[in-house]
């Protein structure tokens, strides 16, 4: 079918645009509508398929086939309208409610209302300047790796001070009695760290005071809303604490490296360690520099908020994307939900964040692509194809075509090209962040303790 279309953008996040379908297509479209009818439906006095038009319109109605020759060209034309404007919808576009029905030797011409996503401006279009670790592996990355691995060696051993109560961070051990709604938390002998990342945080505090061999009862709400309605949930469980554990791991020397990780000596395992780290670097670093640099792209977006339809849109494929991988790893929603203790709204109020930044720097990409003015060629589609491993390009890229889906190939090939120019020209500086980690986390040690240490060693 050949069409010829015009369009305006009388908003930023609108296209308005008008198809023209010939005469001739017109007819071809009625004549298939009449055929399919004539197969369909068994007409008395014709064999199937072959009742003539005044016999159909008699019995069906000629508007009736109209209305359907008029849907079928319509929804021939959207994936060619979309292909020839080089657009990607947010929305389905809109035709109207009672689109004119098609007539028989005249040319057919209808508008239709498309939302896509918005053109934004970037405060710069100069190379963005991004931190990044080394390429090498320091000696705070080769530590933190040393001390994960030693972490495998640690045993832990009860507190001898019967009076020690339990205090947040603590590794302990408990009987856990569910006696509402807590099932998943009950458990004999069970080990636990006391924080609010695996454990509800109104359970730990309820533990936290506790001391060996006590039994208290903890008891908390969670409230969550769906739709209009707030579904309250109760819990309550009763807890002994039969032991406050400590970690104790072993000193690294020579003949731990040999026993335990067959290296002679310290030395050579560390050889070892920054050889892996440096190994896992070539494949993450690109990545991460590809993360860091749209991520700061992204904060050169000048508008404040962006179209809700568009932001929904990205937050139905990211939704997708999780609930696909929690598939995989025959896990559902509702039981990912449970195992963490998170609750449905703080959920989704986390889905959306992500979402708006993924179109944030969704956007940003297109703008620094129409800045820059790459474009996608016939030649890179054919390539974008080949790498898929499309066998047969030519009618795989026709397919998509028909389907009204090329065009987010061209834009993904955009934003690829925009990409790469960030990637290749951004400003890189090399940052120990390990080490940086490490220090701040020194830095916030609570000063209290530090006077006691030094009380200590005064004495």
């Amino acid at each position: 079918m050949n069409i010829t279309v015009t369009a305006e953008r009388p908003e930023n996040d609108k296209v308005v645009a008008t198809i023209t379908v010939p005469a001739a297509d017109v007819d071809n479209h009625i004549a298939q509508a009449y055929r399919n009818i004539a197969s369909r439906y068994q007409f008395q006095g014709f064999r199937r398929g072959r009742a003539p038009r005044p016999v159909i319109d008699g019995i069906v109605g000629r508007e009736a086939i109209l209305a359907d020759a008029t849907n079928d060209l319509l929804n021939d034309a959207q994936p060619l309208m979309l292909d020839e404007l080089d657009i990607v919808p947010v929305e389905r576009p809109d035709f109207g409610e009672d689109p004119a029905l098609v007539v028989e030797h005249e040319d057919y011409t209808v508008t239709v209302n498309i939302t896509v996503a918005p053109s934004i401006e970037l405060s710069s279009l100069d190379p963005v300047a991004i931190n990044m670790p080394p390429a090498e592996a320091t000696d705070a990355e080769i530590d933190l790796q040393i001390q994960q691995l030693l972490a495998y060696q640690t045993t832990y051993e009860d507190v001898e001070d019967e009076d020690r109560a339990a205090v947040e961070g603590d590794i302990i051990n408990v009987d856990i009695a569910n006696k509402e709604g807590a099932e998943d938390l009950a458990g004999k002998n069970r080990m636990m760290v006391l924080n609010g990342d695996a454990l509800p945080e109104e359970l730990v505090a309820g533990i936290v005071g506790m001391k060996k061999g006590e039994v208290k009862e903890v008891a908390w709400t969670r409230s969550h809303k769906h739709g209009e309605n707030e579904h309250v949930h109760n819990y309550v469980v009763e807890v002994t604490l039969n032991a406050i554990r400590e970690a104790v791991t072993p000193e690294l020397n020579d003949e731990l490296a040999k026993k335990s990780f067959g290296f002679d000596t310290v030395a050579e395992l560390r050889d070892a360690v920054k050889e892996e780290i440096e190994e896992d670097k070539v494949n993450s670093l690109p990545h991460l520099k590809e993360d860091r640099v749209v991520e700061a792209l992204g904060t050169r977006v000048t508008a404040e908020e962006l179209p809700e339809a568009y932001e929904n849109q990205v937050f139905q494929e990211l939704a997708n994307e999780f609930l696909t991988n929690l598939q995989r790893q025959g896990m559902s929603l509702d039981m990912y939900l449970g195992a963490r203790q998170i609750d449905t709204e703080a959920f989704l109020a986390d889905l959306h964040a992500q979402a708006a930044e993924r179109a944030r720097q969704g956007l940003a990409l297109d703008a620094l692509a129409k800045a820059k003015e790459f474009v996608a060629t016939a030649e890179d589609v054919v390539e974008e194809f080949k790498k898929a491993g499309i066998e047969d390009v030519k009618a795989g890229i026709e397919e998509f075509r028909n389907d009204g889906r090329l065009s987010a190939i061209r834009e993904s090939i955009r934003r690829t090209k925009a990409l790469k120019w960030l990637v290749e020209t951004a400003e890189v500086t090399e940052v120990d962040e390990v080490a940086m980690r490490t220090a701040d986390n020194a830095d916030e040690a609570p000063v209290e303790d530090a006077e006691s240490t030094d009380t200590e060693a005064a004495e």
